[in-house]
């Protein structure tokens, strides 16, 4: 099984189209979809798309309690980089990127919200898996 891909709520499209722009390219997405005022989404390397909109049912977008993507990077630098990059994006930090050895020996990764409150991580890929993702 895969993920096609995951919808991320939004109120501010314009908003969150800058913080996504300087995040994406560091996890190797590109944009491939905008309709404008509705939503955008952008290619990952392995097939699935990061949509982010507004929600269809036109309530206010909030952030899923216990929701959050875990974005893999290719190296700590990369995971380093995105970071950073949400950060000067407008994104606020929920946990510096750094080792996690309680999800394992070998686990990197650094957390952050979006501008709407979402939160997300990047992770070195491929350092979770069912031994340790309890």
């Amino acid at each position: 099984m895969s993920i096609d891909y995951i919808m991320i709520g939004s109120n501010d499209l314009a908003r969150s189209r800058a913080f996504y722009d300087a995040v994406m390219p560091h996890l190797g997405g590109a944009l491939e979809h905008d309709y404008e005022g509705i939503t955008f989404g952008y290619a990952l390397a392995g097939g699935a798309t990061v949509w982010i909109a507004r929600p269809y049912d036109k309530s206010e977008a909030v952030p899923g309690n216990g929701s959050m993507p875990g974005f893999g990077c290719a190296s700590h630098a990369a995971v380093d980089a995105a970071h950073a990059a949400a950060l000067a994006a407008g994104g606020s930090n929920e946990g510096d990127p750094g080792p996690r050895p309680l999800y394992g020996p070998n686990f990197y990764g650094g957390y952050v919200r979006d501008p709407d409150g979402n939160k997300m991580s990047f992770v070195l890929a491929g350092t979770l898996t069912e031994d340790n993702a309890e």
